[in-house]
Formats: C-alpha cells, sequence, structure tokens
C-alpha cells in the first residue's frame, strides 16, 4: 500500500487517518451485528455533544471502512480516507479514474446520515445512481442505514419516500426539478423533499460548471405559432451567410446586416423588423442558429420523429429536455418534423443557486484544478489534489496537427490498424455522432473489428457490455464523449462480470428448458445473481424455476477462477504492449474535457498512453486563430500528409481553451450575479408560499394582507393630496358600506384606525357568511386565493424579468452599469408584485360571492 504520509505535509490528517485505520482494526473482531449496533452509538454521541466532532469522525469513518471490507473485501487506501475527509471538510477532492471515489463518498454520506437530516449523493444520470445506489444498499445493510434511489422513471409517492431514506442518490436535473416542483405544490402532503442538508457531487465540475451556464427550469405550454416558424425557416434559408448574416461563433450568435434586415423586410412585406410590435425578428434569429449552430447527430438526434437534445459533455441522449425561447421550435420546423407548443417559463433556479441552497456541499471529480477559481469565487469550495494510489505510469504524448481534416482521419484510422495488428486495446473520442460514425466506416474497409458508442439508441443499448470489452485485447472502441461517463475500463476485462454474463445466460437458457410458458425478467436474474454473488439463499417466490442455488454458486466461482487467470494472464500481456491507447480527434473547448478522456488510461498504476490528432479545420483552431498558425505552417511548406509536433502550437492550443475557459466562465458568472437578484425573490416567494402551505389556518396572513394594502393605499391617497378616487377604491376593496364624506375630516391616524377595524368587521361577518355555507370553506378559500395569486404573479415576474434581462444591456452605452440598473428596476418589480398579490387576494376574497350546492 502506498504511504500517504510522504505526499500530506497536514499533520492533522496524518493523524486522523492513522486514528482510523486504528479503530478499524479493534472492529475487526466485531459481529455483524455489534458493528450494526455502533450506528446507534455514534448518533447517540452526536446527540449527546450537539455536534460533529473528530472522535465521531474517527468512529464513523472506521465503521465504513469495515463495513466496505465485509460488503466487497475492499479495504480503503489511505488516500481514499483522505479523500473522504476532504468530502467531509466541504471541499472538492480532485481524484484520478479507478481511484475509488464512488467508496470515497460512502464516508462522509455516512457520518452526515447519522445527523437524521438526509443526505443527497449527486450523480450525472440514471444509470450511475442505480449502479452507485446498489452497491452502497449492500454496504450499509451491515450498518442500518437505508438508501434511497431516485431516477426518471419514479413516481412521486416513491419519491418521498426515497427522500425520507438516510442516504439518497439521485441525479442533478432530478433534485432541481423536484425543488420546483415541491415550490409549485398546492398542499403540503405534495412536498416530496426535506430541507437541504448535506450533498455529495459526483463528477462535480460536469454538474457544477459544464452544466451551470443552462439554468433548470419548469415550463407550461404557450401557444404553437406553427406559421412564424415555418415560414422564418423559408426567410433563413433564403438569406446568405456574410452578405445578409454574420456568425459569431463564439457567443454562438447571429448579426442582420443591413441587406439582410432589408430582405427580410421585403419579403414579410413590413417596414421596420425591429419595431416592438413585429414578432418576426426572433423567429427569425432562431431560424438561422437552428441552421448555422445545431446540427443533426452532434447536438440532436431524431428519435421517434422528435428532436432529441444530445449531450454535448457526455454524449448522451437527453429525454424529456428541450431547448428553451423557441430555438427547439426552430429546429423542429428545420428538420420538418411536429412543432409542438412553445414552453412559457412557470419556474426556475440556475445550478449555482440550487446547489449553494445545501448548508454543506462537496464534489469529487478527476479533473477540478483548472477550474479552481470559479469553485471558490462562487461555492466556497477549494479543490484539494488527492495523490494517487500507485504512480500514474501514462504517457501523454505530443499532440500531432494536420493541415488538412480528412488527413488528420486517415492517420487516426491507420493508428487504429496498427494498435488492432498488434492488439492494443484502443479507445477514440469523438466530439459528434457524425465524426464517429465516420470512422467507423473508414475502419470497417479496413476490415478492421470495433465497437461503436454514441448516443443512438441502438448504441446505447449496448453500452455496459461495449465498456466491459474496451480493456480486452484487439479491441477498438470509439465513443463520443467517453468523458464523465463514471465507469473503468479494466485491462484484460473484469472477471466478475464476465462470470456474471455467462451465469445470466446460464440460468436464461435452463429456465426456458424448465419451463416454457414463464420467463424470468431481467430483475429477476439480476437479484438471483445478486445473491449468488454473496452466497445467500433464494426465496423461492422470487423464482420457483431455481431450486438449487448451490449448483449456481459452484458454477459462479468456477467461472470466475477461470477467467480471473485469463484475465490476469491477458492485463500483463496488454501492459507489454503499453496498456490502453486513448486516442483524442479534437481538443475540447476546455483542457478538462481533454484530461478526463486522458484519465480513461493509466488508473490504478497500469501504463496507458494518450495522444491527440487534430488538424487546422477543427473548431477550436478555426475560431480561436487558426489562420495564423496556417500562414506560418504554409511558409514552412510542409506536406499535407506531413503532421505537425511543435512547441508553438502546444501553446497555441492551451492558450485558445484558456481564453474559451474565461469566455464561458464570464457567461457563467453573469448568469449567477443576475440570478442573483431573483434568487432572494424567489427565497421570499417560496418561504412564503411553504409558511402559507404549512398553516390549515391562514386568517392572520389575510388580516395582515388587508391592513399593509390600507397603509400603502393611505400612502398613495396622502401623497396624492387626498385624491377622492383612492378613498374610493379602498371602500370598494375592502367591501365596506359607508359615505365617503364621513372619512373627509379624519386625520391620519384616525382614518388608518378606523379603515383598519372596519376591514376587521368585515372579514368576520365573511367569515360568519361562509361558515353557514359550508364549515371550513373560508379557511379553504383563504388558502386557494393566496397559492393561486402567488403563483400567478410569480410567473408574470418571471416573464418580466427575463424581458428585462434582455434590454438591460443597453443601459452600457448610457455609461450605466447593466447589472446595477438591473437589481434596481428588478426590486421595482418586485414591490409592485407583492404588492398586487396582497390587494388581489383582499379584493378576491372580500368580493366573492358564492352559492354551496347542498
Amino acid at each position: 500500500m502506498l504511504n500517504l504520509f510522504k505526499y500530506s505535509s497536514n499533520e492533522k490528517n496524518k493523524n486522523t487517518i492513522k486514528k482510523i485505520n486504528i479503530a478499524r482494526n479493534k472492529l475487526k473482531n466485531y459481529s455483524n451485528i455489534l458493528l450494526k449496533e455502533q450506528t446507534i452509538k455514534i448518533k447517540n454521541e452526536i446527540n449527546d455533544c450537539n455536534k460533529i466532532n473528530q472522535n465521531v469522525v474517527i468512529n464513523a469513518f472506521a465503521v465504513v471502512k469495515e463495513a466496505i471490507f465485509r460488503a466487497t473485501g475492499l479495504t480503503l487506501f489511505d488516500v481514499q480516507i483522505l479523500g473522504g475527509l476532504t468530502l467531509n471538510d466541504g471541499n472538492i477532492a480532485e481524484m484520478k479514474t479507478g481511484e475509488g471515489k464512488t467508496l470515497v463518498a460512502l464516508l462522509p454520506a455516512y457520518l452526515h446520515s447519522l445527523t437524521n437530516q438526509g443526505v443527497h449523493i449527486i450523480t450525472v444520470n440514471d444509470y450511475l445512481a442505480e449502479r452507485d445506489a446498489t452497491l452502497a444498499k449492500q454496504i450499509f445493510s451491515y450498518l442500518n442505514i437505508h438508501v434511497g434511489l431516485i431516477t426518471q422513471k419514479i413516481n412521486n409517492k416513491e419519491r418521498k419516500k426515497e427522500y425520507q431514506k438516510d442516504i439518497t442518490y439521485i441525479t442533478n436535473s432530478e433534485v432541481g426539478f423536484d425543488y420546483l416542483k415541491d415550490n409549485m405544490a398546492i398542499h403540503k402532503n405534495d412536498i416530496l423533499q426535506k430541507n437541504f442538508h448535506y450533498a455529495i457531487i459526483d463528477e462535480v465540475d460536469s454538474i457544477l460548471i459544464d452544466e451551470a451556464r443552462t439554468p433548470l427550469i419548469i415550463s407550461g405550454n404557450a401557444k404553437i405559432e406553427k406559421n412564424f416558424y415555418q415560414n422564418a425557416k423559408k426567410i433563413a434559408n433564403t438569406l446568405k451567410t456574410i452578405l445578409d448574416y454574420k456568425i459569431d461563433e463564439k457567443s454562438k450568435n447571429i448579426i442582420l446586416t443591413v441587406s439582410g434586415i432589408t430582405k427580410c423586410e421585403k419579403i414579410l412585406k413590413i417596414e421596420n423588423l425591429y419595431n416592438v410590435r413585429s414578432p418576426w425578428i426572433k423567429y427569425i434569429i432562431n431560424a438561422l442558429k437552428a441552421k448555422e449552430f445545431f446540427i443533426k447527430n452532434r447536438d440532436y438526434i431524431i428519435k421517434n420523429n422528435e428532436i432529441t437534445i444530445v449531450d454535448e459533455f457526455t454524449g448522451r441522449i437527453m429525454i424529456g429536455r428541450r431547448w428553451s425561447e423557441g430555438l427547439h421550435q426552430a429546429v423542429e420546423a428545420k428538420e420538418n418534423v411536429k412543432i409542438e407548443a412553445e414552453n412559457k417559463v412557470l419556474a426556475s433556479i440556475t445550478y449555482q443557486n440550487l446547489f449553494l441552497l445545501y448548508k454543506k456541499l462537496s464534489g469529487m471529480t478527476g479533473t477540478a484544478k483548472t477550474e479552481e477559481e470559479e469553485f471558490i469565487n462562487i461555492y466556497k469550495m477549494n479543490v484539494i489534489n488527492i495523490p494517487t494510489n500507485k504512480k500514474c505510469l501514462r504517457k501523454d504524448l505530443p499532440d500531432l496537427v494536420y493541415k488538412n481534416e480528412y488527413i488528420k482521419w486517415q492517420a487516426i484510422a491507420n493508428e487504429c490498424l496498427d494498435m488492432y495488428k498488434i492488439g492494443r486495446p484502443t479507445l477514440i473520442g469523438t466530439t459528434s455522432i457524425k465524426q464517429s460514425e465516420l470512422l467507423s466506416e473508414m475502419l470497417t474497409e479496413l476490415k478492421i473489428t470495433h465497437n461503436l458508442l454514441n448516443a443512438k439508441p441502438e448504441n446505447v443499448a449496448q453500452e455496459s457490455d461495449i465498456i466491459l470489452k474496451a480493456g480486452r485485447k484487439k479491441t477498438i472502441t470509439i465513443a463520443t464523449n467517453m468523458a464523465g461517463r463514471g465507469t473503468d475500463i479494466i485491462l484484460g476485462g473484469n472477471p466478475t462480470k464476465i462470470a456474471e454474463q455467462e451465469i445470466k445466460e446460464y440460468i436464461e437458457n435452463k429456465c426456458k428448458n424448465a419451463n416454457k410458458e414463464r420467463y424470468l425478467d431481467n430483475n429477476e436474474i439480476a437479484l438471483i445473481i445478486e445473491k449468488i454473488k454473496y452466497f445467500e439463499n433464494i426465496d423461492e417466490s422470487t423464482s420457483n424455476n431455481i431450486k438449487n442455488l448451490d449448483d449456481f454458486i459452484l458454477l459462479y466461482k468456477k467461472i470466475k477462477e477461470k477467467y480471473k487467470g485469463e484475465c490476469q494472464k491477458e492485463r500483463e500481456q496488454i501492459l507489454e504492449l503499453g496498456g490502453l491507447y486513448i486516442i483524442g480527434t479534437e481538443r475540447h473547448e476546455s483542457r478538462r474535457i481533454d484530461n478526463q478522456m486522458r484519465g480513461r488510461s493509466g488508473r490504478q498504476g497500469d501504463k496507458g498512453t494518450s495522444r491527440f490528432f487534430l488538424s487546422l479545420q477543427d473548431n477550436l483552431f478555426r475560431i480561436f486563430g487558426g489562420n495564423n498558425i496556417e500562414k506560418i505552417i504554409n511558409q514552412l511548406k510542409i506536406d499535407d500528409n506531413t503532421p505537425i509536433e511543435s512547441i508553438l502550437l502546444t501553446k497555441s492550443l492551451n492558450s485558445a481553451q484558456k481564453k474559451v475557459e474565461a469566455y464561458f466562465y464570464d457567461i457563467r458568472k453573469q448568469l449567477f450575479e443576475y440570478d442573483e437578484v431573483i434568487h432572494s425573490q424567489r427565497k421570499a416567494i417560496y418561504n412564503e408560499r411553504k409558511k402559507i402551505l404549512s398553516y390549515s389556518f391562514n386568517r392572520d396572513c389575510i388580516i395582515e394582507y388587508g391592513e399593509q394594502t390600507i397603509e400603502e393605499m393611505l400612502t398613495m391617497y396622502y401623497k396624492n393630496q387626498r385624491k377622492e378616487f383612492i378613498l374610493e377604491k379602498i371602500i370598494k376593496l375592502l367591501n365596506i358600506k359607508i359615505k365617503l364624506f364621513k372619512l373627509y375630516d379624519m386625520n391620519d391616524s384616525e382614518l388608518k384606525a378606523f379603515l383598519k377595524e372596519q376591514f376587521r368587521v368585515s372579514y368576520e361577518l365573511k367569515e360568519m357568511y361562509l361558515e353557514q355555507l359550508r364549515p371550513g370553506l373560508i379557511r379553504q378559500l383563504e388558502k386557494y386565493y393566496l397559492l393561486q395569486q402567488i403563483d400567478k404573479a410569480w410567473q408574470e415576474h418571471i416573464d418580466k424579468m427575463n424581458l428585462l434581462k434582455e434590454y438591460i444591456g443597453w443601459r452600457s452605452y448610457g455609461q450605466q452599469d447593466p447589472l446595477v440598473e438591473y437589481k434596481n428596476e428588478a426590486f421595482n418589480l418586485f414591490i409592485n408584485m407583492i404588492t398586487y398579490i396582497r390587494q388581489t387576494v383582499i379584493y378576491l376574497i372580500m368580493r366573492s360571492r358564492l352559492i354551496v350546492d347542498i
């Protein structure tokens, strides 16, 4: 085992790890029952001192380490314990691929679950959430800790149960959408989540950096404007780039030229395209964006005659997600598929503000150092680099740059052929489905057997099988953005997984032969395999086809032992060839994503190699200064087929990536700063909603709204030099029967006291009337009107805030800070909204005329 102490200068951590190991050694002789009792013991210790002290941390980590060993046979390395301590301190643990981050998360998760406030372990997709939750359930069954799992397919009733568990595995989007839905609930029993206590985010850079550019939005359908989208598409197809519009690839924006504007106005027969009353500019710009920026089989695929988004960072399809502000409809029009209704925003939140709701936040990833400044500035989390258990032996070779893109792909194909001939496993990362399929065709022509993994459904279905084989001899794997897929590629293959597959096929065949009328489904077989693995007796109710599990246990052990030797032998042969070879086909806009790609190779001290094959026509070169480099290469008169290795090129690439990273950081920072304004308003509105939902008696709230409304309107009355119509409005609003002239002689305090008293009397009469109609009706009415008007006003407020954000940037031309102006305008809008809510609720309740059928 690696001696951690030579890496760490932190005496506190060294001593803590030493104490954890000593405490764990004492637990080795404990029975399973005695180990389980440690959970109650540590809980009592936390309750006694009302906090998590150092002694609690040591005992909790030691207990988890022993439970992990009993459930999996694995002993945590010291570096993994260091990772756990880093997470416990509310920081980010940067741990390389294959270092066991999944197990590391269990240490602080267990510790914080003992406070009974709930822990969320957040992953990037359902597959990882299910996989990690299954492992956690096995381990925590030794400690009497209940593990929950929430995926897209789980209904609300089950979700509420899963949120109540000690530790809940969930994806980032699900936790966000559930938060927004909870704050749109119309009954307290509909609320799913508890308060946000502690979260551990897996692939923290992917969630808090990559996905943080786009807010989470819950939307409702608005009116479908098919003609606008179809006509805008036709107009966009007649416009020519450069002449009619300019493309800003850095900001993914379209700017119409004078020629383009004139053409549009002529086609539409309108005088001014930018007239406030003309809706066309939005549709035309979106149609041009769909034409230029949104590419089929890169940004989206067509599945079941619908546009399905492809995640640019993971290469996965995002079922149910849609681009906002009419972009999705523009793409639908472009591809001639059914145009769905445009969405109206009902609720939204950025990932930044969502995760800042947690009292304590931590994360893990293999690559976070390049974004450390953002993590510190926005999330207040430091990035702590955790040393690898074994020294990384991977060689990252210099980039090869070709002048021509097709020559680059030929070179990659030839490199694959060389690797295939010698039997070295190779993983090629592509940035789009189109590229992956192009390379696949080239390899097929060269008669190279290979596996293809991209977002197309037929390939996604084979994902686990493809990853399982990716480390085997003579295996060539093409994948769109393997970065962040969360699965280790094991050299020589994983004997346990191979044995599981074989025993699964054996069980299926045996069941078919035994009973042709009933076959086991995948869940039943998975359950049997789990029981075989842990040598438990099978419950006959699970499957009446299997009578004797002992035979399967013996067979499983025999198969596993057989492949253990074969896989080890193959692993040694692959290491002699240099280990897993990673080929990158394009530099990403972020160095971090490139590092994730490289990190697929060289796990746990394995040998490995990585190299990027690039061309001057790649997006990064083309958008960020490739012309200058091309001039230098042309002056050198280098042949098209000859790749260039140059310090100048590497520096230029790194510089370009830093520019892109800085640009997108500014976008995220601006998004965060603007959302901070609405976030404080969101919290105020959501707190008010929760208060109303939790109370069965909201009379005091109505009285408070009424009295505040009286004060606000009287302020206007005196400010407008005692205008009569304001007094009339107050009387009408409060439904008071009194002659107006009787109020004129009252001074300020008398008038205020009189109106408040009359409002209370009027409200009591209203209560009595409604109680006679139906007992409890007034209480229901109060809650209904309060929630209805808050939600309605808030949705309208979001629309106004979005419009404000769109045009506020123009204030900079008047030497004004747009953010300051946005804050001021937003404050006024919020005050107006609150006033509107109060007055509308009072008016609806005081003027309501209900007749109840008996």
